[in-house]
């Protein structure tokens, strides 16, 4: 696992997209890379099929070389005699289970088996995703990158996901924003910051608990240093104890307890204050909903949906197809409209809500500052700058003006 706003970056020198500025990167002898495509469209002229065995490059170019000769109408005994290296070649390689392999690990991540001669092109940006993820993980590769792996996946497939890397028997590098995947099938972290890389065993729990512990140590400068010291192995003990995940549980635990406690630092990195206070005291009964249904195109999103939220209610929704989602969220927020049924906030019940698409909220050339006062009942310039110091940004980004800025 890697932390750090440079951790994209990192990847893609690994992945030699770009240069370092120093130092080199070597793998062992042999040994192949594969790494997380994020070009959706690279692949638009080829099958699914084909497209997760290109992922295992020298396989794909024995393949192609092998079907070639057999193509000719010309077949010569100099042909057949590099069609006999390439079949070995193509044994030693397990080619034989080449197709099957890929199935296997295309249906896994969700995409069924009529679409897998299907072009890339006519599958929808969330299916080339998986596609994309299975032709990183396709033929075992020795090293794998994978950046934002979790991204567009439903719950089921990044449980999957979690059981197979959990069960990889080589080298995985993942950068995720998805702290209980890290948990899952992470070992070691490898922290970029004050501008150098740490790493050390544990996930990304761990990583972040021992920071915090370093810094309020820091922070506490009338704590005695064998105080401190004490204080830390404890922690290293317990989280040690705590430590449960399949073949890593052994060698992860093995190494919390020789890690040397002078290697866990502070973090120089701050966090937004993300603050939940309602404008008033809510009642008991928050939504309603009765007999809800939505269809689009004919095709039946959800049908006499019943449900009734109260105070100090935590609910999650999952659903297959996220369409459903986007829909309901919709309606009760009064976007769209049911085939049928009713939906009723509380009376004392004011609603926000963060569509899936945001984007109409950014098509402005006005400044950060401005931009927020459109949706803040205090247009104080104290305040607003206040609140937006919490998401931290401060300063000249507060001036800043166009759609990057506030895509952050």
């Amino acid at each position: 696992m890697l932390t750090g706003p440079e951790k994209s970056t990192f990847l893609r020198v690994i992945s030699k997209q770009l240069d370092p500025t120093r130092g080199s990167v070597n793998l062992g002898p042999g040994e192949r890379l594969s790494v997380l495509s994020q070009d959706h469209f690279a692949f638009d002229e080829y099958t699914v099929m084909d497209t997760v065995l290109m992922g295992h490059t020298t396989l794909w170019e024995v393949m192609s070389e092998k079907n070639a000769l057999y193509e000719k109408p010309d077949f010569s005994d100099a042909d057949g005699i590099r069609v006999s290296e390439l079949e070995e070649k193509f044994a030693e390689m397990d080619g034989w289970n080449a197709e099957s392999d890929a199935a296997n690990l295309l249906s896994g991540l969700g995409i069924k088996e009529d679409l897998h001669y299907m072009y890339m092109k006519d599958l929808s940006g969330k299916q080339k995703v998986r596609v994309l993820l299975a032709r990183a993980l396709f033929g075992q590769p020795d090293n794998l990158l994978l950046d934002e792996p979790t991204n567009d996946l439903d719950l089921e497939t990044v449980s999957w996901l979690e059981n197979y890397l959990s069960n990889f028997e080589h080298t995985v590098l993942v950068v995720s924003h998805d702290r209980h995947f890290l948990d899952s099938v992470c070992t070691h972290t490898v922290d970029i910051d004050f501008g150098k890389l740490q790493l050390f065993a544990g996930n990304y729990s761990f990583w972040y608990e021992s920071s915090q512990l370093a810094l309020r140590q820091q922070q506490n400068q009338n704590k005695k240093a064998e105080e401190k010291k004490k204080e830390l192995e404890e922690f290293i003990r317990r989280f040690s104890a705590n430590v449960a995940k399949s073949k890593q549980t052994t060698s992860r635990k093995k190494m919390l307890e020789k890690l040397n406690i002078e290697e866990i630092k502070p973090s120089s990195r701050r966090y937004p204050g993300i603050l939940f206070t309602p404008n008033r005291e809510p009642g008991n009964q928050i939504l309603e909903v009765k007999g809800l249904s939505k269809s689009i195109d004919g095709q039946v999103l959800f049908k006499d949906l019943n449900f009734f939220v109260e105070k100090d209610d935590k609910i999650v929704f999952i659903s297959h197809d996220p369409r459903a989602m986007t829909a309901l969220f919709q309606i009760i927020n009064g976007e769209e409209k049911a085939d049928a049924g009713t939906y009723q906030w509380g009376q004392t019940i004011t609603t926000s809500y963060l569509p899936l698409d945001n984007s109409k909220y950014f098509n402005t050339d006005i400044n950060l500052l401005d931009w927020l006062c459109q949706f803040s009942p205090d247009t104080n310039e104290v305040f607003l700058k206040g609140f937006l110091g919490r998401m931290l940004f401060s300063g000249e980004e507060l001036m800043k003006k166009g759609k990057r800025t506030f895509r952050r």
